[in-house]
């Protein structure tokens, strides 16, 4: 009797534990479900309520790539989060070496401060970032993006990557210094092969980061030719200035979305790794 209900009450866990995941996961994916539909409507089929892929249209996806420089805006956004996860996991490194693995004074203090500037608001640091931007004569330029997402991408990159380094085991770096090893050669040669994980994972919400990133990107850029994609779909007009192009606003969101999709499924084991990285010791 005893066996029967342990039994029972294992299959009824599982059972709420599935629904569980079921109920999460169609919480998150119903809105961009919801998106592609909707980037297949026009006219008055926009505003009916349809949970199906009725008559599918692609003139939203063609309107998008006409109207304005999409296939240009797309590649700036795509040149600026590669060149910003480039110099985030590289200057995160360096800087996650001297963290974990370079006993000097005030080291603490110094990373602390590091992880508190990624707290502070964009709007808060928005004025001086357009002086800086402006005495480097970067205005309208794709630099003055990839120096401002840096200020939003480093800190964090320093801070999981340093958490990363600690946990390397010494006595590897011990025997490489023994052989001769510089330091650069110890960081290029032994532990950036055992980083892979925790590199993926900050390199891939670095680009995610800089790729979503507005407010630098709507301040920072003038022209159609130098805007990312975010700021783009966020100045998508309609016909006349009382119409609101749900269609085209649609059928962007869905364009710029799937790389980031395909970048997770493609990462994802290398993501789960590094995100535990550090976790558990031993």
């Amino acid at each position: 009797m005893g066996f029967q209900q342990s039994k029972s009450g294992k299959i009824f866990r599982r059972i709420a534990f599935a629904g569980a995941v079921l109920a999460i996961a169609v919480t998150a994916l119903f809105p961009f479900y919801y998106a592609i539909l909707t980037s297949f409507k026009t006219g008055s089929a926009l505003f009916q309520v349809s949970y199906w892929i009725g008559d599918i249209t692609l003139i939203n996806y063609q309107s998008i790539f006409r109207e304005q420089p999409f296939g240009l805006q797309i590649l700036n956004s795509l040149l600026v989060a590669t060149v910003v996860v480039g110099l985030s996991l590289l200057l995160g490194v360096t800087a996650a070496f001297a963290f974990g693995r370079v006993r000097f004074r005030g080291r603490g203090l110094l990373l602390v401060t590091v992880l508190a500037v990624s707290m502070f608001p964009q709007v808060s640091i928005l004025s001086g970032m357009f002086e800086l931007v402006r005495a480097l004569g970067l205005y309208n330029r794709l630099p003055s993006l990839i120096l401002s997402n840096l200020v939003l991408t480093l800190p964090f990159t320093v801070w999981v990557l340093t958490t990363f380094m600690r946990e390397l085991p010494k006595e590897l770096e011990e025997a490489a210094y023994v052989d001769g090893a510089t330091p650069w050669t110890v960081v290029r040669r032994v532990f950036l092969p055992l980083m892979g994980p925790a590199l993926v994972t900050t390199g891939l919400l670095a680009f995610i980061a800089s790729w979503n990133e507005f407010l630098f990107a709507l301040t920072f850029t003038l022209s159609s030719e130098t805007r990312t994609v975010p700021v783009a779909i966020a100045l998508i007009s309609g016909a006349t200035a009382l119409e609101l192009p749900w269609g085209g606003i649609m059928a962007a969101s869905v364009v710029v979305t799937v790389p980031l999709i395909l970048l997770v499924f493609i990462f994802q084991r290398r993501i789960v790794s590094g995100l535990t990285a550090g976790a558990i010791k031993g």
